[in-house]
């Protein structure tokens, strides 16, 4: 047996020298400490600014149609102001704002304010307060030392009309043939309720009849009248051809004018029934107006409403919001135009996008010989990125719209000319401008996609003895088709957004006349104008007569359009999960 002296476990110590400082082994930064907050901290401001924007969103647009009490507001000076609260602030007023009142309303205000070194501010609210036919204004402000007296009148009303705006009052009288069958707020809310609905009916009837009874009678003669132009075009007006078009003609404006007269008849029975309806209203101020039926949308005791009623009239002005054409400007009513025009333009941007981006970009990975050309096409690509898009606006404009609409119209339009038909904005024209301002971007996310594939699995389907197309169809494809999803969703976030390209290229101000109509051949119009949320949010904000006013509609059209984006995206995201798991399900 042999022994081993132990091991020492550790080693002596050696002695401190004088100023000797341990060194740590390993600084903080090593560890990265300091790059995980730094890191996480912009996530969190880039978190807190998206949602910030977003809840402000959300709380803006989503109280817009939440109905409030009216409130009847007399001021010191003998003024009455009558509406419904929006806003309040405080403020200092000096200047202009003092000399352009009164002087005892200045007076007060300055007793208000106190010293006159360093002033207090004084509180005021803003209120809606519409008649905008009688006051010409939508919103006034009230200095709250400048309120005598404030009250919630029970009658008071808010008239949502057809034209010139809302009406807020008081009923006064239910009248018909200018005859008062019904006096004072109970009896004639009563006959409003009971009479309001038929009139409505009626109303919804006649219009009906104008668009597309009658619309199809006009229809018929300005068919015909194109035939006969382009017979003359073709043959003169000298030819036998021409005569017999021409008799034609004459034989289908004479059926199509009885037509459009028997279905004018019934839209004058139906307006002559309607215009003996009308409810007298007395404003906060005492004037008196007679507001006729069938131009009240919908009237509303916000005062006397409890909280399910509430809700039910949210509700109903939201669906209106969804599925009604726009009115007063654009201001009131609906969106369905726009929102149809939105969803449309996007589906058809994307579907010519995704395949000619995904062409393009399966020549310059999988075709094109690696040299400084195909550089230089990849640089060029990469730059239309950054170009701005009204430069895609004015090109559209230019190239779509005047080269090849315009030739379009000389060869199968002629008839129609000076009158363009493709030679102007329409919503074919929008969808390819943006096709081309998001081409860049399926191109680049598709060429990521397919260089993600692994070169083993080309060269293993070489082996086997496939073709390159072969190849790139049942192996390349498959393997980058999330990838080429994910160019697709970006196409779509970017695309259905923009603004400025469609400005020049198609979107009005307004268009009841959507582009797919099934009642009508040829059922598709792709030359028609269309309405876009982004468009409609920017007349909206920018070209009202009043900004305030149209603020609130402002966020809610904001609102549905961010909506309509991410149901898009979901769409697209969840085709690409699903792509996703059948890969992971072959391997």
């Amino acid at each position: 047996m042999t022994l081993t002296a132990p091991v020492p476990t550790s080693q002596p110590e050696a002695p401190k020298q004088p100023g000797w400082r341990r060194r740590r082994q390993s600084s903080l930064t090593a560890h990265g400490e300091p790059m995980i907050w730094l890191t996480g901290g912009s996530l969190a401001v880039c978190l807190l600014m998206i949602f910030g924007l977003l809840g402000l969103v959300v709380y803006q647009g989503g109280r817009t149609f939440w109905p409030r009490e009216i409130v009847r507001i007399e001021r010191k000076d003998g003024g009455v102001l009558f509406g419904q609260v929006t806003n309040s602030s405080t403020y200092v007023p000096e200047g202009l704002a003092l000399e352009s009142m009164s002087e005892d309303s200045a007076n007060v205000l300055r007793a208000a304010m106190g010293d006159a070194e360093d002033p207090s501010p004084i509180g005021r609210r803003q209120l809606r307060t519409e008649n905008f036919d009688l006051t010409g204004t939508h919103y006034n402000w009230v200095d709250e030392p400048l309120i005598a007296s404030e009250e919630r009148p029970e009658w008071a009303m808010i008239v949502e009309r057809l034209e010139k705006g809302r009406f807020y009052g008081e009923p006064v009288a239910f009248l018909v043939d200018d005859e008062v069958t019904a006096e004072g707020p109970d009896a004639a809310w009563q006959q409003f309720q009971d009479r309001h609905g038929e009139v409505r009916e009626r109303f919804e009837r006649y219009k009906t009849l104008e668009d597309k009874d009658l619309g199809r009678a006009y229809d018929k003669i300005e068919d015909a009248r194109l035939e006969l132009r382009g017979v003359e075009m073709r043959k003169g007006s000298s030819s036998a051809e021409y005569r017999e078009e021409k008799a034609a003609y004459d034989a289908t404006v004479a059926a199509a004018e009885a037509e459009a007269a028997v279905v004018q008849e019934k839209i004058d029975g139906l307006k002559a029934q309607n215009e003996v309806y009308a409810l007298r209203m007395r404003t906060g101020d005492g004037m008196e107006l007679d507001l006729a039926l069938e131009q009240i949308v919908r009237a509303v005791p916000t005062n006397q409403l409890g909280f399910g009623d509430k809700v039910a009239v949210y509700k109903d002005r939201w669906l209106e919001f969804l599925l009604d054409d726009p009115r007063s400007a654009n201001s009131e009513g609906g969106v369905w135009p726009a929102i149809f025009g939105t969803v449309i333009m996007t589906l058809i941007m994307s579907i010519m996008v995704v395949p000619l981006g995904v062409l393009a970009a399966l020549y310059l990975r999988e075709y094109a010989k690696q040299g400084i050309l195909v550089s230089i096409v990849r640089i060029a690509v990469n730059n239309l990125a950054g170009v701005p898009s009204i430069v895609f606006g004015v090109f559209g404009l230019g190239f779509f719209c005047y080269i090849f609409g315009t030739s379009i119209d000389q060869l199968l339009f002629s008839e129609r000319l000076p009158n363009p038909t493709y030679g102007k904005g329409g919503i074919l024209w929008a969808s390819l401008t943006l096709a081309l301002l998001t081409l860049p971007v399926v191109i680049v996310a598709t060429e990521e996609a397919l260089a993600a594939v692994p070169n083993s699995m080309r060269e293993g389907s070489y082996a086997c003895g496939a073709t390159k197309w072969q190849t790139i169809r049942r192996i390349v494809l498959p393997r980058a088709q999330p990838g080429i999803m994910t160019g697709a969703i970006l196409a779509i976030a970017r695309g259905a957004g923009e603004v400025a390209p469609l400005m020049l290229v198609g979107a009005v101000k307004l268009a009841p006349d959507l582009p797919i109509e099934l009642s009508k051949f040829p059922y598709v119009f792709p030359e028609r104008s269309f309405m876009h949320l982004g468009f409609h949010i920017f007349d909206v904000g920018f070209q009202s007569q009043n900004s305030e006013a149209a603020k609130p509609m402002v966020y809610t059209t904001t609102l549905l359009l961010i909506g309509i984006v991410v149901t898009l995206n979901m769409m697209a995201i969840l085709i690409r999960a699903r792509l996703r798991r059948r890969i992971q399900a072959a391997r």
